[in-house]
């Protein structure tokens, strides 16, 4: 298992080294919200979080799982559950393996069970690189699996949003999984058990519309863009300004649609302090 747990762990780290498309140097990261360089290594330190401003880069499904699962936990779910192109949109399957390729993923979603400080949960991030994280019928058909896996095990279910939104190449079947998910978790919370969801950057579309809006709890990262349709698109069709903020993951906190905002550093020990309180006899 150990050795399972190792080759996984290069895996992810190789993922990293390709995955930071703000880098123009070898050893410097220039952020895209303060404009300050950092040190890679303070970056990569500080689990790619800018060290002046606070800014959370984008991160891989996989390496995201390293930070929040305990150490020789991880155990992939339907990890060979392959990508599709049921319309034969044009196109559609060089943009696929171009994703395959520069990611190392199957599909743009990764699911998996493990422990966080010694609870046993099931977990599925979404990963932006792959196609902006969107919505295809294998994605919804992961997700589902998950929550139905958590369902029969009787698991508490962290699912992590990074996402546009659904996949126009699949067109209505994607669409779909948009009820599939919300069915599956609706299914899950009939059984009393905890799900968890976390919103990064960003959080848009029809995945905004189903399952990452479901959660019993509901967590956000900082500075997430958090929504269905963008701010541009809003204020062009009702003609007004919006709120300074407007669907960052802090505005959304303030006006009730999420629970918390938890800094990526805070986070495992959140979402384990969470496990804890939600198990039978829990305790703070």
């Amino acid at each position: 298992m150990n050795n399972i747990f190792a080759k996984r762990r290069a895996r992810l780290l190789a993922m990293k080294a390709i995955r930071d498309n703000y880098v123009p140097g070898d050893q410097l990261v220039v952020c895209p919200r303060c404009g300050g360089e950092s040190q890679r290594k303070d970056v990569a330190g500080n689990l790619s979080v800018c060290p002046l401003c606070g800014y959370h880069f984008p991160i891989g499904a996989y390496y995201r799982l390293s930070t929040i699962l305990d150490p020789g936990s991880f155990r992939e779910l339907n990890e060979k559950l392959p990508a599709a192109d049921p319309l034969s949109f044009p196109g559609y399957r060089d943009k696929q393996r171009a994703a395959q390729r520069k990611t190392g993923l199957t599909e743009a979603a990764v699911t998996a069970s493990g422990t966080i400080g010694g609870r046993r949960c099931v977990a599925g991030v979404l990963d932006s690189r792959y196609m902006m994280g969107s919505m295809s019928a294998a994605v919804g058909e992961k997700i589902t699996l998950a929550i139905e896996y958590a369902a029969k095990n009787k698991l508490p279910l962290i699912l992590f949003s990074a996402s546009g939104g659904a996949r126009m190449q699949e067109g209505i079947l994607s669409l779909m999984q948009m009820a599939k998910t919300s069915a599956a978790l609706a299914r899950f919370s009939e059984k009393g058990l905890l799900y968890i969801s976390v919103l990064t950057d960003p959080t848009t579309g029809g995945v905004t519309a189903s399952f990452a809006s479901l959660g019993d709890i509901i967590l956000a990262e900082p500075g997430a863009l958090i929504g269905f349709a963008g701010p541009r698109v809003i204020q062009q069709t009702i003609g007004e300004t919006l709120p300074e903020g407007f669907q960052r993951s802090e505005y959304q906190e303030e006006h009730g649609f999420v629970d918390a905002v938890v800094p990526r550093g805070e986070l495992r020990e959140t979402l384990s302090r969470l496990l804890r309180l939600h198990e039978k006899g829990g305790r703070p």
